[in-house]
């Protein structure tokens, strides 16, 4: 079986983050540490946003968690009451739309249609926004489609924010550092717009450490005690020497995480135009992640029946559109966090099985 939906990245991580680790075990980095995180990382995570956002970070507004889920769960739980309205981008991580529920909120979906290259209508946003809206959830470079959102769409979430204390945005933006055209826009970096967002990052992605469980929320000072009280509840804290290992990551050499993006870039070329060859499906070129979400409703089949038929007829595992919202019928997500090789041997095997149909 060739498994090309999956988040794995197949890089290792970089050497320098892994010495940092074994030495900060030798040192005794083993117990406890504060909840929201080890001083020195939460310093060097703020130094970090404050660069790449263009906005002032203290540590107090930093917390650290065993990876970004937390601060996704902990954010949403914080802040959103049963009856609120959350608008939801879709299709979208699913994470979101289950903690929406879990908490009693309301999910509001934002579709990402493919004729906008996955991005939203303005207009439609703004016509979304009631007196019950609390939180609007933002991801750019997005998961599963791999749009990513431009300085002008990010402005217009913000002046549909702007004269309203009681709505906060949640900006997930794991993938910041894999992007192929452009750069990164943080909803964070608009004027008045910092204390309004949840911004959620980490090292999972950047540097090839899925394993180690290490992300962060920056956030006001006083939503950051809060969420900190859930992760003294929760989790204790963040493993001790993964975060000596995530100062090495941040405060180390770069080489590594741009040789990635530039190997993902050479695995972008050849899935989208292998998919592009074969009858029925069309795919366009993600502009950040690592993952490309062609449109196969020309198939005949709709998407969860075509990735059954995939996985079971021509052994590539790959998921349905809609794994992802109602609005991710007709697609599939495919990642390239794989190698070349394995990405061409899927190629072939999905080929022959559409003309199978």
């Amino acid at each position: 079986m060739v498994n090309i939906f999956a988040k794995r990245m197949d890089f290792d991580t970089p050497k320098n983050i892994k010495e940092a680790a074994v030495e900060a075990l030798h040192k005794g980095y083993t117990h406890y540490v504060p909840a929201a995180g080890i001083p020195e990382l939460r310093q060097a995570i703020a130094n970090h946003v404050s660069q790449t956002r263009m906005i002032d970070v203290g540590q107090d507004e930093v917390v650290v968690t065993p990876g970004a889920k937390p601060i996704m769960f902990f954010g949403i739980l914080a802040l959103v009451s049963e009856g609120d309205e959350v608008l939801n981008l879709n299709p979208g991580f699913p994470i979101y739309e289950s903690v929406i529920n879990f908490v009693g909120g309301r999910q509001v979906p934002i579709p990402l249609k493919e004729e906008n290259d996955f991005r939203f209508d303005p207009e439609y946003v703004k016509g979304k926004i009631t007196k019950k809206t609390k939180m609007i959830v933002l991801n750019s470079p997005e998961n599963p489609t791999g749009g990513v959102l431009t300085r002008s769409d990010l402005e217009t979430v913000a002046e549909c924010v702007e004269d309203r204390d009681d709505i906060f945005i949640i900006s997930d933006e794991v993938y910041s550092r894999i992007i192929y055209e452009g750069s990164h826009e943080s909803v964070s970096s608009i004027p008045n717009m910092k204390e309004k967002t949840i911004l959620i990052d980490g090292f999972s992605k950047t540097y090839a450490m899925t394993g180690w469980r290490l992300g962060y929320g920056i956030m006001r000072k006083d939503i950051a005690q809060k969420i900190t009280q859930l992760m003294v509840n929760s989790n204790s804290c963040t493993c001790a020497f993964s975060q000596i290992a995530g100062i090495e990551a941040l405060e180390g050499p770069q080489d590594e995480p741009a040789k990635m993006v530039s190997e993902f870039r050479k695995r972008r070329e050849v899935i989208v135009t292998g998919l592009n060859k074969i009858e029925g499906i069309t795919c366009r070129k993600p502009r950040g992640a690592f993952y490309v979400f062609p449109n196969v409703a020309h198939t005949g089949m709709d998407c969860r029946k075509l990735s059954d038929y995939l996985l079971n007829d021509a052994g590539v595992a790959v998921l349905p559109g809609t794994s992802f919202g109602e609005y991710g019928e007709g697609y599939l997500r495919l990642s390239f966090a794989n190698s070349i090789e394995n990405i061409n041997k899927a190629l072939d095997r999905i080929g022959e099985a559409i003309r199978g149909l």
